[in-house]
């Protein structure tokens, strides 16, 4: 069989995905059964994978359902007891005092505190927190998940203390040879290679590829959630959303460059929230005299708002802003202790179940039960029972509602993440082909030649997108990025930076993780919906770093005025243009929701 026809029918789960889910806006209850079926047809007649082999990847995918579907319901949890105990009613006040502007808050939250929880936890974790508390803070639970999904990208390279990089990059590419080839540029260890040869020209791609995330957000959040259904509207703080990217990218890249791929989004996170906090608080570089908020409740789009009610529950005594906001802070400690005590994290992996070798294959399923962010959830949960001074019945309601909202994510879930692992375990087989992600990149490859640097973030995001992790989309494709490299005669560790930021990138359009993070809010059927607005923040952030890096690696060939450095121009022209343009154009919009 031909290359071209193998890819092509590789595409087919993915083709199914687009077509029912972003195209058709079928729900993904309804789409991901039929791309699981393509999945398995193909594996089973035309690459040839044993029986035993796919049921084995399907359990797999199972059992990775099940421990998203705990993760989905801790956080719901932490949710419904906030709400249950009047915490949320307390950070609401909060919120108010440094700024009413849903624009400021939503960068403050889903960015800057998204980076955070992502630099501590990752693993989609950020929406998991950042989603529900916006829309506790009153945002609809369309919004606030568009928001949520759109910051997955600049900070996930160093997510979970480093993963995608430690363990996605590392893994993927540690053979003798490469270690030799390390050992050749002077570096004798071979995390430091990873960190330093790599992670850095990693975070230099998210510096400049992340500075105008905060601003995708807020534009799309009025265009698309406010009144007059203006762009504008949100690029009125087009000042403040710069300098917030900065004041978290900055630090992020210092770290990079000092400390290596550990720490980045983590610290960077924390300074920004402790820059742009007080910053918002005195209205700095922010549009005088105007706060833009949502219309009332009554007139919103019925399909913005999800299942899980938020209620204006009052404490039952007076409720401080650092009380209230204790169990956020609480989150954030255990996940940062949890990764980074050797000890605790090695006691916490002990309690595991493991399904070694499933139905006699090389498959294992396994599950850190109390290494979950599942299970940091629930701890802190208990915490605040006691913390908020909370009834009995509260603390079971918010159970109770928080078991029903999780389930309602399973139907996606249990047929999304078993089509992954049938997609990533197809090789093999009788038939002799490489497994369906590496056959559908030698074909991009194949054919984009001498331009593979622009494309290479193309292909980090499959990855992401079809196994819904940057760490797994590293391990698959960073050996073949690294050869791609060698072949067209450039710095083979760039190419391997470019595929970690597209995997980073895949995020914010990966279909499980949407799943995950409408389930949270109780928002299903609409995955579709999403994705199509992520789309873009994702054709973004793969050119524009594509282009940049092909840009570096051919400047000295070519000139600088080569493919590479035209397109970045032109996105970076594009953006001042669009600024510029709109800046003006609110004051002649009517019946805008700004206020004085």
């Amino acid at each position: 069989m031909s290359t071209g026809i193998l890819a092509i029918l590789s595409l087919l789960p993915i083709a199914v995905v687009a077509i029912f889910l972003v195209g058709l806006r079928w729900p993904a209850s309804k789409a991901m059964p039929l791309s699981f079926i393509t999945a398995v047809i193909l594996a089973l007649f035309v690459w040839k994978v044993p029986g035993a082999q796919v049921a084995a990847a399907s359990a797999n995918g199972v059992v990775t359902a099940v421990t998203l579907m705990y993760i989905i319901f801790g956080s719901i949890l932490l949710l419904n007891t906030l709400q249950e105990g009047g915490g949320l009613q307390a950070i609401r006040r909060g919120f108010t005092g440094i700024t009413t502007d849903r624009r400021i808050q939503v960068i403050i939250v889903a960015w800057l505190f998204g980076s955070f929880i992502e630099g501590s936890s990752g693993f989609g974790t950020p929406a998991a927190v950042a989603v529900p508390l916006m829309v506790g803070l009153g945002f609809p639970a369309m919004a606030a998940v568009v928001a949520g999904m759109m910051i997955q990208s600049t900070p996930v390279s160093f997510g979970a203390v480093g993963t995608p990089m430690l363990t996605g990059v590392a893994t993927g590419l540690k053979t003798p040879e490469l270690q030799a080839y390390a050992q050749s540029l002077g570096y004798t260890d071979w995390n430091t290679f990873i960190g330093f040869a790599i992670a850095t020209k990693v975070a230099f791609l998210h510096f400049v590829a992340g500075a105008f995330i905060p601003l995708f957000v807020v534009a799309f959040m009025t265009r698309y959630f406010g009144k007059n259904k203006s762009f504008s509207e949100g690029l009125r703080v087009w000042k403040f959303a710069l300098f917030a990217a900065f004041a978290m990218t900055v630090p992020y890249l210092i770290v990079a460059n000092l400390l290596g791929p550990e720490f980045p989004s983590m610290i960077g996170g924390l300074i920004g929230l402790a820059i742009v906090v007080p910053a918002a608080k005195k209205g700095f570089l922010m549009p005088k005299g105007e706060a833009w908020d949502f219309e009332k409740k009554e007139n919103w789009d019925p399909s913005w708002s999800g299942s899980v009610e938020i209620k204006d529950i009052s404490a039952k005594t007076t409720m401080s802003s650092v009380m209230a906001w204790m169990p956020y802070v609480l989150i954030g400690l255990t996940l940062v202790l949890t990764r980074t005590i050797v000890p605790l994290t090695a006691a916490l992996k002990k309690a595991k179940f493991v399904w070694p070798s499933i139905f006699g294959t090389n498959i294992t399923a396994s599950w850190e039960i109390l290494f979950s962010p599942g299970s940091a959830f629930i701890f802190v949960t208990i915490i605040t029972f006691f913390l908020h001074k909370m009834s009995g019945a509260a603390y079971a309601r918010a159970w109770k509602g928080s078991a029903k909202t999780m389930l309602g994510a399973g139907s996606a879930l249990i047929f999304t993440v078993p089509m992954v692992q049938v997609f990533m375990n197809s090789a093999g087989g009788a038939a002799g082909f490489e497994k369906m992600p590496i056959v559908l990149a030698e074909a991009v490859a194949g054919l984009a030649g001498s331009a593979w640097p622009i494309f290479a973030p193309l292909i980090g995001g499959l990855g992401a997108f079809v196994a819904g992790s940057n760490t797994v989309s590293n391990m698959m494709f960073s050996l073949f990025q690294f050869g791609v490299g060698e072949r067209i005669g450039v710095d083979p560790t760039w190419i391997v930076a470019l595929q970690a930021i597209g995997g980073a990138a895949g995020n914010v359009i990966c279909v499980h993780n949407v799943v995950a993070a409408s389930a949270v809010v109780g928002l299903l059927g609409k995955e579709g919906y999403v994705i199509r607005k992520t789309l873009v923040v994702f054709t973004y952030y793969a050119l524009l770093p594509g282009a940049l890096g092909y840009s570096l690696l051919y400047t000295a060939q070519k000139g600088f005025f080569n493919i590479g450095t035209i397109i970045v121009g032109l996105i970076w022209a594009a953006a001042i243009y669009i600024i510029a343009t709109n800046n003006g154009r609110l004051k002649n919009l009517p019946n805008s929701r700004l206020s004085a």
